[in-house]
């Protein structure tokens, strides 16, 4: 996952939280460190959005894949 798709990804999720989520909500398995701390510090971006659907309670078939303007064929 690109920061692109994960911002991407991100917005499609939370909508208009989407900004204050990245912004401010310290993510437990980030070491409570904000989405946008950890890109910062270099966390990969897809573990970065597996912390935020965790701690948001994103239900799992709509974690995987997501943020992509097309999807991958299998």
């Amino acid at each position: 996952m690109r920061r692109s798709e994960f911002l991407r990804a991100v917005d499609t999720e939370f909508q208009a939280r989407a900004s204050s989520l990245v912004n401010d909500l310290a993510l437990s398995a980030l070491r409570g460190r904000t989405a946008l701390e950890a890109l910062a510090d270099g966390t990969p971006p897809r573990e970065i959005w597996l912390a935020l659907c965790v701690e948001m309670d994103v239900p799992d078939n709509r974690r995987h894949g997501v943020g992509r303007l097309e999807p991958r064929g299998h």
